[in-house]
């Protein structure tokens, strides 16, 4: 299965991950009409945590046993078990919020305007996650399972 690395060490908490993430969840595509004439605004799939000594994105893990699928009052969390990707389904999703509280990585968050959830869903329709592609300082990698010698940057 596909993940998503930090090197923390290297990244500056520029924020252009969350920006990228957003844009690669609008429904226009267009840097422009996403942050300025689409609504509602996408929701970024992953937020910045900044502290004065270290800065790092935080995102789903797609954990192996997923406490968010455990405490999901209805089903709408749920781990795909052939590609292990961790999903929400936004039409049975209540808003509860019991999977945010559930997580260890403080990953989910809810989109302002429905109060559903949403997270990191790899960016599907991409060989490589949005965040991973414009990371400036190559901060964030992709890579397969627990395999960091595998583990690939964006695009050259």
């Amino acid at each position: 299965m596909r993940r998503v690395y930090v090197r923390e060490e290297v990244c500056a908490g520029c924020g252009l991950c969350e920006v990228y993430c957003q844009l690669g969840h609008s429904r226009s595509g267009d840097l422009i009409k996403a942050f300025k004439r689409q609504w509602p605004r996408p929701v970024p799939r992953l937020r910045l945590a900044a502290a004065p000594e270290v800065c790092f994105p935080v995102q789903c893990r797609h954990c192996d046993d997923p406490l968010c699928v455990q405490f999901c009052l209805t089903g709408a969390m749920a781990r795909d078990p052939d590609t292990g990707l961790v999903k929400v389904n936004e039409e049975k999703c209540i808003g509860c919020w019991t999977c945010i509280v559930a997580c260890h990585f403080g990953a989910l968050t809810r989109a302002s305007t429905n109060g559903k959830v949403v997270k990191c869903d790899l960016c599907p329709d991409s060989e490589i996650p949005a965040c991973v592609a414009n990371c400036p300082n190559e901060a964030l990698l992709v890579g397969l399972d627990d395999r960091r010698d595998e583990t690939v940057r964006g695009p050259e």
